[in-house]
């Protein structure tokens, strides 16, 4: 029987994506099911009630909805985040759960640096900025994302640090990235800091007030990230406190409502998460998503798999 993958998203990759997603699943000798645009969970499960695999955004694979896939082998989150999969569930079931590590990287980076320029021109509002030349960028967690958002400052000419590398040490510093030995340091010494932390246990809520009460005068911290890793109590504090502290998201937060009432000129949120919203960054995470899928029904390949 040839193996049906399905690519389920609530908000549908860009054509190309789907084309190249397509070639590689016929090229493979599979068969290639589209859920797209969907409303409720009862679609999402009926549509994964006879595939083997599927490829999904931010789409939630909930622990009722893996339960409810019969045959599902493989769930592959085209991106770099997977926290919207139940990985207990899947383990349970003994799913593979991948995702598509440093194929959005490009796309995030460059958001960020958008964000950036924005605090940094005080909105284009005609108002007197400041340049980033010059200037420090702290990187909290340097990934395949730290690592773009590391070559694009250093061509603005900004001198570059990083905090809790996941490449080993001596490539960052291959880089031309120097490392420093805590957070604390790196929030004590950066004028921009670029939050790249997954979201779990350890890193909810670990951005608290005492870490960005470090903060230089005049700083500002830019969150690509996810929302969670922000203590929101900590940073409606800092705003309060801090007049000189500025923040952009890609994810507003709970708060936005009273940062925009009261901070006016201090911050920047995208009307929803932008990050990989590019058609090159759909392309490359979808076809990264399907080709590995493939490897794994080919040769049972389980270089990305994050549910170990």
């Amino acid at each position: 029987m040839s193996k049906k993958i399905l690519v389920a998203t609530e908000k549908p990759f860009a054509q190309p994506a789907i084309d190249g997603i397509s070639k590689v699943v016929s090229e493979a000798g599979y068969k290639l099911v589209l859920l797209e645009n969907y409303q409720t969970t009862e679609e999402l499960i009926a549509a994964l009630a006879d595939v083997q695999a599927v490829i999904v955004r931010s789409d939630k694979m909930t622990a009722e909805v893996i339960e409810r896939a019969p045959q599902l082998e493989i769930i592959v989150r085209a991106g770099a985040g997977y926290d919207n999969v139940d990985l207990a569930a899947a383990t349970k079931k003994n799913i593979v759960v991948m995702n598509t590590p440093g194929q959005n990287a490009n796309a995030v980076a460059e958001l960020a640096y958008g964000m950036m320029l924005n605090l940094a021109r005080k909105g284009f509002t005609g108002k007197s900025g400041s340049e980033l030349k010059g200037k420090t960028m702290g990187i909290h967690a340097y990934g395949a994302i730290g690592r773009r958002v590391a070559e694009i400052a250093r061509g603005f000419g900004m001198e570059v640090i990083a905090f809790r590398p996941t490449n080993p040490v001596a490539r960052v510093q291959e880089d031309g990235t120097r490392t420093v030995a805590s957070a604390e340091e790196l929030y004590s010494s950066s004028d921009y800091i670029s939050l790249n932390l997954p979201k779990n246990k350890e890193t909810t809520k670990s951005i608290n007030f005492e870490l960005m009460s470090k903060m230089k005068k005049g700083a500002a911290i830019i969150n690509t990230a996810r929302a969670e890793i922000i203590d929101e109590e900590g940073l409606l504090k800092m705003f309060e406190e801090r007049p000189d502290f500025k923040y952009a998201s890609d994810i507003a937060p709970e708060c936005k409502a009273e940062i925009e009432e009261k901070y006016a000129g201090r911050f920047f949120f995208t009307p929803k998460k932008m990050g990989a919203q590019t058609e090159e960054a759909n392309v490359n995470a979808g076809i990264a998503a399907a080709s590995q899928i493939v490897s794994f029904f080919k040769t049972g390949d389980k270089t990305f798999q994050v549910n170990k």
